[in-house]
């Protein structure tokens, strides 16, 4: 069976930067090992499968090379930026999935794209796990826990660049991940993103834990509107709006690769 596959660069202009997602478009749902196989072999930090459902929307599935993912920004991104290439008269898309529910992606003007989520809800932590606490070199000033992520909040963007993460340990603290943030230099805020029990070492882009970060930030600045920087070897910026219980993300995308994989029947 021939499936047809794109290579994006999300939260980006530029080739080479952002975060990388495959985006393989199906008429049905692929076996779930399969899907898995698949995005093990793309190495890449996220797969994204899309196909059509009843309602005349776009279910979505995100694996990472060693798991399926409740949630993910960037891929979402990603595969919104392939089906406006495939359907130009299309300014908005419908997407569903099982952890997010329904949500819409518009398509905004200089190549934005505007993904619309329900925004997470987050708590503070008042004694660090342990793994937390020897696993991040510089010691954060106070740390949140989300559904998704720990959120370690530092003094400033130099901080969240020098940390060194204990993969190892921060590993135990599955399935959770880890996010490390602070003010930025030129932007709102800026983070980093470590999930080794989850896809990798270092996220190059996250748009998913911006749904936790964004109201932190909006609460601290006194804005709705924040501009993010993702401080990887990579980078990428998130243009990220508080809305009424909704978090809106906007980025740019650009194509890398277009092609076609061959999978069993």
């Amino acid at each position: 069976m021939k499936l047809p596959l794109y290579q994006i660069d999300a939260f980006t202009s530029e080739i080479f930067k952002g975060n990388y997602a495959a985006v393989v478009l199906l008429e049905r749902w692929l076996p779930v090992s399969l899907m898995q196989a698949v995005a093990t072999e793309n190495n890449l930090s996220e797969t994204a499968f899309v196909a059509p459902d009843a309602n005349g929307r776009f279910a979505i599935r995100w694996f990472s090379p060693i798991t399926e993912i409740a949630f993910c920004g960037h891929a979402t991104l990603a595969s919104a930026f392939v089906l406006f290439k495939r359907f130009p008269e299309r300014e908005q898309i419908e997407f569903h999935a099982d952890a997010v529910g329904a949500f819409s992606v518009r398509r905004g003007a200089h190549g934005m794209i505007e993904m619309d989520f329900p925004q997470r809800e987050i708590e503070p932590v008042s004694e660090l796990p342990d793994e937390l606490a020897r696993g991040l070199s510089i010691r954060p000033r106070e740390v949140f826990v989300c559904q998704q992520a720990y959120i370690a909040v530092y003094e400033n963007e130099a901080q969240v660049r020098a940390v060194v993460p204990d993969l190892a340990l921060i590993a135990r603290l599955g399935p959770r991940d880890v996010v490390v943030t602070a003010p930025g230099d030129g932007v709102d805020f800026a983070s980093r993103y470590f999930w080794p029990a989850n896809g990798g070492d270092e996220d190059p882009v996250t748009g998913s834990i911006h749904t936790a970060l964004t109201p932190l930030w909006a609460k601290r600045l006194g804005k709705t509107q924040l501009l993010a920087l993702q401080a990887s070897r990579r980078s990428g910026l998130l243009h990220c709006r508080l809305d009424a219980g909704r978090v809106r993300i906007a980025g740019q995308a650009v194509q890398y690769l277009e092609g076609v994989i061959e999978v069993p029947e």
